[in-house]
């Protein structure tokens, strides 16, 4: 079986959805089932077996980002799509059309991963246009697309009931990224400590992801104003890429806690990033728009305690007994509770084994099983039966 992944992001653009894919397409392949990718080109990167590379230009006040020429989009995605079985749908912008487009044109099902809680995420990015309009637009917008499609996969529970509420009537499979256990699990913690300075004995706490505004990062800055009250020592790691650098930074100055937190950038998923996880303490997130949240996942499996609120995607994941603490939705609560568990060393041992367990039930190779199948009900679905008969059908 051939299924053909269209996106408006990969790598080297780091975040979830990317994540998603990389992980997905490597497991699938396990499964019998080749993934064709068409993403977008950033600088020209090097030609992989598979990814068909599409010409686009920075997003204006995210450069990381790409907006796809459209007709390129298009022209690609049909191209691609000619010997595919189905088409996943990754993003909702020119990739969910061009793949709808090549879809009905060739007569393949189509579906879409969710991965995104738009109506969240458009107050921060236009704030001068009133949020209970954007709000409608995102919920207009997701409903849409959704119904035009013959399935779609959320990563949570919670994003499987909010498209319910938005009039979403097709087919919801909840079905979320799973991790590379291994991957995370053999960090040399004490050698990513020396190479940043970092005292053996000093309390850390790290969080992981797109340094953007969405991510709620200004929230554990202010928490850690509290956490510093009671452990002085303490220091807060941001690790990731993003628009909101700047104005993340100056806050942390206006604070008072700049000498506290450090902001390193990008980390190597192969090496740098789980070397990061084993060096810290606590993971630490207060995202609200996540519709899964596999960052913390990663630290579980790295043996990380959480520390989190519990919203959205995330309620999933955090739950009593898995490793994490759910602190109250205020910053002064959070970073008090953050201060309690670095002062309570021998809670951190228990917290760590359960992280680990719970990582467990969310490997990579179970959750492609499940991928798999659902991508095999949908082409045998769509099958007449004269063609099925003559082998025109995927049987694997």
């Amino acid at each position: 079986m051939r299924v053909l992944m269209v996106s408006d992001v990969y790598f080297p653009r780091v975040n979830g959805v990317s994540t998603s894919i990389e992980t997905f397409r490597r497991c699938l392949a396990q499964q019998g089932i080749e993934v064709r990718l068409v993403v977008p080109d950033y600088d020209g990167e090097p030609a992989e077996p598979g990814v068909v590379r599409v010409p686009g230009r920075p997003v204006p006040k995210d450069p990381e980002d790409r907006l796809v020429r459209w007709r390129a989009m298009k022209a690609a995605v049909l191209t691609a799509a000619q010997d595919c079985d189905l088409i996943h749908i990754q993003t909702p912008f020119a990739a969910h059309y061009a793949g709808l487009a090549a879809a009905r044109s060739l007569g393949l099902p189509v579906l879409a991963t969710y991965h995104t809680l738009f109506e969240e995420y458009f107050q921060h990015y236009a704030p001068w246009l009133p949020v209970r309009w954007l709000r409608a637009l995102a919920r207009s917008f997701s409903r849409r697309q959704c119904n035009a499609l013959d399935a779609v996969i959320v990563p949570s529970e919670a994003m499987a009931g909010r498209l319910a509420e938005y009039g979403v009537v097709r087919p919801r499979h909840v079905l979320p990224t799973g991790i590379p256990l291994a991957n995370f699990g053999g960090g040399d913690g004490e050698a990513f400590r020396r190479r940043h300075g970092i005292d053996d004995g000093r309390p850390v706490a790290l969080f992981v992801g797109r340094v953007a505004h969405e991510k709620n990062i200004g929230f554990l800055l202010e928490a850690f104003r509290y956490t510093l009250a009671a452990s002085p020592q303490a220091l807060l790691l941001i690790t990731g890429d993003g628009p909101a650098s700047a104005d993340l930074r100056s806050q942390a100055t206006e604070l008072g806690i700049a000498d506290s937190v450090r902001f390193l950038g990008y980390l190597d998923r192969g090496r740098e990033l789980p070397d990061c996880y084993a060096g810290a303490d606590a993971f630490v997130f207060a995202s609200r728009t996540e519709t899964q949240g596999l960052v913390l996942l990663e630290a579980m499996a790295a043996g990380l305690p959480v520390l989190a609120l519990s919203i959205m995607g995330t309620a999933d994941i955090l739950a009593p007994g898995r490793g994490c603490v759910v602190p109250p939705d205020d910053p002064q609560a959070f970073g008090e509770t953050l201060a309690d568990f670095f002062a309570r060393r021998d809670a951190w041992s228990r917290l760590a084994a359960a992280a680990r367990a719970h990582a467990l039930e969310w490997s990579d190779e179970a959750m492609a099983v499940r991928l798999a199948a659902l991508y095999r009900s949908l082409a045998v679905a769509r099958c007449d039966p004269a063609p099925a008969a003559l082998g025109a059908c995927p049987s694997s």
